[in-house]
């Protein structure tokens, strides 16, 4: 039986960029129009969209609605190519680490210098590709959530940090893929939600997708992971990631690394589950990942609110951390789960 999603986070419609605003999860569940490159960057940048390969798509599209404005300038088609391809390079600088922008940029790149047509047929173009890669996406993470499941054991408590679901993608999800392509086959599989903080991706979204799907999840704070797997609580841990180096090395939102030496030292299995996209191989060691610095106001305030009495207080925020590649029992991608060593089996695959 294949599981059916009900949520899609991003689509290209006609001149324009749909996608659930993922800052008002759970209290709204709406969709806004992206019409502009400059707003689209900023959503990027502000989390409406978020999640390594729903971003990337965003990036895609963002590329797009830069060719639409740009088309009203008059410009010659040298002038167009020179400045779009400016406009796409400057959308990858939207936010650091997660890869899968980079990559979907420059697929749109390689659009705009190989192509032979006029502006329009360029811009026909990007939107043709900018939807076949949304399309991908979906099947990518099915592959990678059937692969997935094939390591979940029967009646598995599954672990999981930050939110790897169909809102980190175009639908279906990587880590959360797994669960979903695990639960079709067996029913009484649950999820661990970390919390996640300070954005709490994992209370506020991990939760809402898992419960709209009708697959059963509770809801953990980050400090809680090593308390239930020495309870022998949790069977094993399935994260996503934004940007994968060359050895295995992952980086993923803040926690994860915890999580990770956590689930070694009580010999639970931890695998990443992200697309090839992701996987970045001009990068050795995750020692070379840029790590995003966030802003202070995410930890000391909730929904607006201060939570810290101290004002002023010195706050360090960085956004994601780095598990290195021996905590890791797979990669699992939409070409199969990837062993150790992990410089050898990431090299056959690319």
């Amino acid at each position: 039986m294949e599981f059916k999603s009900k949520i899609k986070t991003i689509e290209w419609v006609d001149t324009y960029s749909k996608m659930v605003d993922q800052t008002v999860i759970p209290y709204e569940y709406k969709f806004v129009n992206i019409t502009s490159g400059d707003e689209m960057f900023n959503a990027i940048r502000d989390m409406i969209v978020r999640g390594a390969p729903a971003i990337g798509i965003a990036g895609a599209h963002g590329v797009i609605l830069y060719a639409q404005e740009l088309a009203k300038q008059n410009l010659s088609r040298e002038d167009f190519v020179s400045k779009l391809v400016e406009k796409a390079e400057y959308m990858k600088t939207s936010r650091p680490t997660a890869v899968n922008l980079m990559w979907a940029c420059q697929k749109q790149i390689e659009v705009i210098k190989s192509s032979n047509s006029d502006i329009n047929g360029i811009i026909e173009e990007l939107k043709f590709n900018g939807i076949k890669l949304e399309n991908e996406d979906i099947q990518i993470n099915k592959k990678i959530g059937d692969f997935g499941a094939e390591v979940v054991p029967k009646g598995a408590t599954i672990l999981t940090h930050c939110n790897a679901g169909a809102l980190a993608t175009v639908g279906y999800g990587t880590a959360l893929g797994v669960v979903r392509s695990a639960f079709a086959k067996d029913n009484t599989i649950q999820v661990f939600a970390d919390e996640t903080r300070p954005r709490q991706q994992g209370a506020r979204i991990t939760t809402f997708e898992l419960a709209m799907d009708g697959i059963p999840v509770t809801l953990i704070t980050d400090g809680m992971c090593s308390y239930f797997m020495k309870k022998g609580m949790i069977d094993m841990v399935v994260v996503g990631a934004d940007r994968i180096a060359a050895n295995g090395d992952t980086a993923n939102k803040i926690g994860t690394y915890t999580v990770a030496i956590a689930a070694k030292y009580h010999n639970i299995p931890f695998y990443v589950a992200a697309p090839l996209s992701t996987i970045d191989i001009s990068i050795k060691s995750g020692d070379e990942i840029p790590i995003e610095e966030r802003s202070r106001e995410e930890v000391t305030y909730i929904n607006g609110k201060p939570i810290c009495a101290l004002d002023g207080v010195n706050v360090i925020n960085p956004g994601f951390d780095v598990t290195p590649n021996e905590l890791i029992s797979g990669i699992i991608t939409e070409k199969g789960i990837l062993r150790p060593n992990y410089i050898e089996s990431i090299k056959s695959l690319f």
